[in-house]
């Protein structure tokens, strides 16, 4: 079991969010979370990703107790490490620093993580071949397609060998074959790195592409 979580409750200010949420998640599983807007899922998928804190609730990710509301639980710089390390993260928005080159890009967070230079470059270029840009590594994010930034943020939240990639509408800005091309990469990573993977979508085509899929409604997992 890679992700464990039990009875996630969040709230801001007087409106609940989440009311109550439990869900587990296996090593390699693909699992996609659908629902209206104000549904929860991004709120859902933030604190899966240790991004917030419940405000009640367990969570556990690849055995480690993340969130439990005792002296268990990681807090402060013992939970950036664990993201950083743990965790890697796909936006619609490809979020890559335009002053540095594609396989700069995909080598910072593990820099920041502290691997020594030569091999966070080895990483990076490997992940880059990886996802179909050995090629074009030396290029600067204005200088690659819509696509290409997207593959470069994928590489990028590869980077440390996450136990669990979370990704939030990946494909939502991209054309349709675009979309489809970046669809068959993902899954193709269950295949080559045995990643898990939970996305957050509103595509009706890429959820029926997942092993499971939950839908949201008003705070709950109500199918």
């Amino acid at each position: 079991m890679i992700i464990k979580a039990s009875g996630i409750h969040k709230s801001f200010g007087t409106l609940e969010v989440l009311k109550g949420i439990d869900l587990q998640v296996e090593k390699g599983e693909i699992l996609a979370v659908m629902g209206a807007s104000g549904a929860g899922k991004t709120t859902l998928l933030q604190i899966l990703g240790t991004l917030s804190v419940p405000d009640a609730g367990s969570l556990e990710i690849d055995g480690t107790t993340v969130f439990d509301g005792s002296a268990r639980s990681l807090k402060g710089d013992a939970l950036a490490a664990f993201r950083g390390r743990r965790i890697g993260f796909v936006f619609q928005a490809h979020h890559l620093l335009p002053e540095f080159t594609a396989l700069e890009n995909v080598m910072i967070p593990a820099l920041i993580a502290g691997r020594p230079a030569p091999e966070a470059r080895e990483a990076a270029s490997g992940l880059l071949d990886t996802v179909g840009l050995s090629g074009r590594s030396g290029h600067k994010p204005s200088e690659l397609s819509g696509g290409e930034q997207q593959r470069v943020a994928i590489a990028r939240a590869l980077v440390n060998s996450p136990a669990v990639l979370f990704a939030d509408e990946p494909t939502g800005n991209l054309d349709s074959v675009t979309k489809e091309e970046i669809h068959k990469l993902l899954f193709s990573l269950r295949d080559s790195l045995g990643q898990t993977l939970v996305i957050v979508t509103h595509d009706p085509g890429l959820a029926s592409l997942c092993d499971r899929t939950l839908i949201m409604q008003d705070g709950l997992i109500v199918g």
